[in-house]
């Protein structure tokens, strides 16, 4: 009778690219689901955004962005257990402002051959395999 219930969370993930085709990480803060790894910047989409404008908000939020221009990459699906995640990830291709950590989390620009060198969340490993594979930004 007392089920437990199971969170849904749908979150905007950004991947966004340099313009030397570098990849923008943010480490999560320690005291978060997951902290201390690195991850594709983004977060949860409230129930009266769109896709598009909770990455805009999360990535001024977060990054002091204007995300400019955005393509689907992939959809991810995840079970934490406690909690199941939807990855809705996007390429962010352009973006205005200099980017810098408004919640004081580290940032770093790495290549995609550079991706397996950092610690990611569960759920972020199927975004680091589809580009890793992806044509698009060779490596």
């Amino acid at each position: 009778m007392g089920a437990s219930v199971i969170k849904h969370i749908h979150v905007a993930v950004g991947v966004i690219l340099g313009v030397d085709g570098r990849i923008l990480l943010a480490k999560r803060p320690d005291h978060l689901h997951m902290g201390g790894r690195w991850e594709f910047p983004g977060g949860k989409v409230e129930d009266n955004e769109t896709i598009q404008q909770a990455m805009m908000r999360e990535l001024k939020e977060e990054l002091d962005i204007e995300v400019k221009a955005m393509e689907p990459l992939i959809e991810v699906r995840h079970d934490y257990g406690d909690k199941q995640v939807f990855l809705d990830t996007w390429f962010v291709t352009r973006f205005s402002g200099k980017e810098r950590g408004v919640e004081g989390q580290e940032l770093a620009w790495v290549s995609v051959s550079e991706l397996s060198d950092f610690h990611f969340p569960d759920a972020n490993q199927t975004i680091v395999e589809a580009l890793q594979k992806s044509d698009l930004l060779g490596s």
